[in-house]
Protein backbone atom coordinates (compact mmCIF):
# COMPACT_ATOMS: atom_id res chain seq x y z
CA UNK A 1 0.00 0.00 0.00
CA UNK A 2 1.54 3.38 -0.58
CA UNK A 3 0.57 6.46 1.03
CA UNK A 4 2.62 9.35 3.65
CA UNK A 5 3.46 7.30 6.73
CA UNK A 6 5.44 9.07 9.63
CA UNK A 7 6.11 7.23 12.67
CA UNK A 8 8.79 7.96 15.10
CA UNK A 9 11.69 5.96 15.78
CA UNK A 10 14.35 6.19 18.54
CA UNK A 11 13.48 9.97 19.00
CA UNK A 12 13.87 10.99 15.15
CA UNK A 13 10.68 11.09 12.51
CA UNK A 14 11.15 8.94 9.56
CA UNK A 15 8.67 9.31 6.50
CA UNK A 16 7.71 6.58 4.51
CA UNK A 17 5.59 6.16 1.30
CA UNK A 18 4.75 2.40 1.30
CA UNK A 19 3.44 0.36 3.95
CA UNK A 20 5.80 -2.44 3.46
CA UNK A 21 9.00 -0.49 4.21
CA UNK A 22 7.72 0.58 8.07
CA UNK A 23 9.69 -1.14 10.66
CA UNK A 24 8.63 -3.81 13.20
CA UNK A 25 9.41 -1.59 16.09
CA UNK A 26 8.36 1.76 16.56
CA UNK A 27 8.10 4.04 19.29
CA UNK A 28 4.89 6.03 18.06
CA UNK A 29 2.96 6.61 14.87
CA UNK A 30 2.09 10.01 13.80
CA UNK A 31 0.94 10.20 10.65
CA UNK A 32 -1.39 7.26 8.83
CA UNK A 33 -2.35 8.71 4.96
CA UNK A 34 -2.73 6.01 2.35
CA UNK A 35 -3.75 6.84 -0.93
CA UNK A 36 -7.41 6.44 -1.86
CA UNK A 37 -8.42 5.73 -5.48
CA UNK A 38 -11.06 8.45 -6.79
CA UNK A 39 -14.43 7.52 -6.87
CA UNK A 40 -16.81 6.22 -7.75
CA UNK A 41 -15.26 3.22 -6.22
CA UNK A 42 -16.23 -0.77 -6.96
CA UNK A 43 -17.29 -3.00 -4.16
CA UNK A 44 -13.72 -4.47 -3.53
CA UNK A 45 -12.47 -0.57 -3.36
CA UNK A 46 -15.23 -0.20 -0.52
CA UNK A 47 -14.04 -3.31 1.20
CA UNK A 48 -10.40 -2.08 1.32
CA UNK A 49 -11.09 1.29 2.30
CA UNK A 50 -12.90 -0.17 4.98
CA UNK A 51 -9.87 -2.45 6.14
CA UNK A 52 -7.62 0.63 6.77
CA UNK A 53 -8.47 1.45 10.15
CA UNK A 54 -6.82 -2.21 10.88
CA UNK A 55 -4.01 -1.21 8.84
CA UNK A 56 -3.64 1.75 11.48
CA UNK A 57 -3.94 -0.80 14.10
CA UNK A 58 -1.83 -3.29 12.90
CA UNK A 59 1.04 -0.21 13.18
CA UNK A 60 -0.06 0.93 16.56
CA UNK A 61 1.07 -2.23 17.89
CA UNK A 62 4.65 -1.93 16.71
CA UNK A 63 4.76 0.79 18.82
CA UNK A 64 7.53 0.55 22.05
CA UNK A 65 5.51 0.10 25.43
CA UNK A 66 6.79 2.88 27.30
Amino acid sequence: MTGLFQVVIDGDLKTYYRYEDIPEKIDRLIRFEPEIPEGPHTDEEHEWIESLTEYMHEIMKRERAK
